[in-house]
């Protein structure tokens, strides 16, 4: 079978082979949200701002999404490790309707909250307007998502990185041709402006979640979804929600720390908040590439933990980490050395510039500490310890940082505000460390 390189090839070859098209196409997807970010702001500084203030949700969809597929990759390869395929099959089409279930969840949320939400963070009643027009779109008619990811951890699970890489690049190019021509109505379109940007997400979606069916069902033989003679295995899905829940709460933890901390930052200036958007996006193509790695780290570990292969394992934790220092520190460096260009991206005035350069320098000293972090947690996930897990992510992302945020904001000023982000991934990097190597020590040694 196509999956047995993870139980065979050469660690390091495997982890770049399946690594390398996941690292590639989320790098597309981080090069697209500056893009999307880059048109809206060349169409309206009012665009701009509604597009930043709505950037939290379309964080906790992709959260919630890939915390359930995540589920889905790691029972996947933990049972076509142990050759269990009828289980396999059942994960999978129990991953699709969970899916479609979290998905329905924010269709309600679109309908009935968007704009109660963005009232917290503005008065601007065009602000409101321009928000809501693009929340809704992307919140009732942005289920593919949800379903494309799932997708992509099946390719994921069976060692068919390549095809993950088409399912999210096909998508992603796609929203980057299709903004330009919706938001100014090039080729004779109208311009539909922020709608336009929205309109072009979920299209991408769904381009995305169509290949992933295609693909499923021609050339990926290890996995069958029956809807057919589908029954609901209440057990499994208890299973799922076991693994799923602390994920969306880890990925989750992020988008509800940038909701509260652009409640700290408003405080200042609305320019502030955008500063900080404009990181977030500028830092997703370093962390997306450690996140890239995980992913594969997820679906390695997990097939040679159900084959209780304890060398492989110990393997992958220690060229995968190596790897992350390594990518981090070149990012620290890019941060470090070039801010100016990197803010100038956006048009950035002289008061963008005077926010955003110390920001960009003060919070790229937290990269090394926060990939390391990344994947550990991914490390911990794939052995059963998602508690553990958990607790690394919230020290880092809520509990310290959200304090310590607010408590500097209001006696040193701005500009200390930045220092929070390495801080908080130093003391939770202590922590994650001692985590692995209680589970070295008592989990992974012990396999037979």
């Amino acid at each position: 079978m196509q999956n047995n390189k993870l139980g065979t090839m050469p660690m390091g070859k495997l982890l770049f082979n399946m690594s390398g098209p996941i690292i590639l196409s989320m790098v597309i997807q981080a090069l697209y949200n500056i893009v999307d970010s880059m048109f809206v702001a060349r169409y309206s500084e009012v665009a701009l701002n509604a597009v930043s203030l709505c950037y939290p949700i379309q964080m906790i969809m992709v959260s919630l999404s890939v915390g359930g597929a995540i589920s889905v990759q790691t029972l996947l390869a933990r049972f076509l490790g142990s050759k269990e395929f009828d289980k396999a099959n059942s994960v999978a089409t129990h991953g699709l309707l969970m899916a479609l279930f979290h998905a329905s969840l924010f269709i309600l949320f679109g309908i009935f909250c968007s704009k109660q939400f963005l009232l917290l963070f503005s008065n601007d009643m065009e602000i409101i307007r321009e928000g809501i027009s693009y929340m809704q779109i992307c919140t009732i008619f942005g289920f593919g998502i949800f379903v494309q990811i799932v997708y992509e951890r099946f390719m994921q699970a069976t060692g068919n990185a390549i095809y993950n890489m088409i399912i999210q690049g096909a998508g992603a190019l796609l929203n980057i041709i299709l903004d330009p021509i919706f938001i100014f109505g090039l080729y004779g379109l109208p311009e539909m402006g922020i709608k336009g940007a929205a309109i072009a997400t979920v299209l991408g979606q769904l381009l995305s979640t169509a290949l992933g069916v295609y693909i499923t069902r021609h050339k990926v033989k290890e996995i069958h979804t029956d809807f057919k003679h589908f029954h609901f295995d209440a057990l499994l899905v208890r299973e799922m929600y076991k693994i799923a829940i602390p994920s969306m709460l880890m990925n989750s933890i992020m988008s509800i720390m940038t909701v509260f901390m652009n409640m700290i930052l408003s405080g200042f200036s609305a320019l502030s908040v955008s500063v900080y958007s404009i990181y977030f996006k500028l830092q997703q193509f370093l962390y997306m590439a450690v996140s890239g790695m995980s992913n594969a780290v997820i679906a390695i570990i997990s097939y040679n933990y159900g084959a209780r292969n304890k060398e492989r394992i110990k393997s992958c934790i220690r060229i995968s980490l190596i790897s992350t220092i390594m990518i981090m520190i070149s990012g620290t460096v890019i941060f470090q050395l070039f801010p100016v260009q990197l803010l100038s991206l956006f048009n950035a005035s002289d008061e963008m510039l005077s926010i955003g350069i110390p920001a960009l320098k003060t919070i790229s000293l937290s990269f090394v500490f926060g990939g390391v972090n990344v994947q550990g947690c991914a490390i911990l996930q794939s052995l059963d310890s998602s508690k553990e897990s958990l607790v690394v992510t919230l020290l880092r992302q809520f509990i310290i940082i959200l304090p310590l945020a607010f408590a500097l904001s209001k006696m040193f000023g701005l500009n200390y505000v930045w220092f929070t982000f390495p801080v908080s991934e130093l003391v939770a990097l202590i922590l994650c460390i001692r985590f692995l190597k209680e589970v070295d020590e008592d989990f992974i040694e012990n396999l037979n």
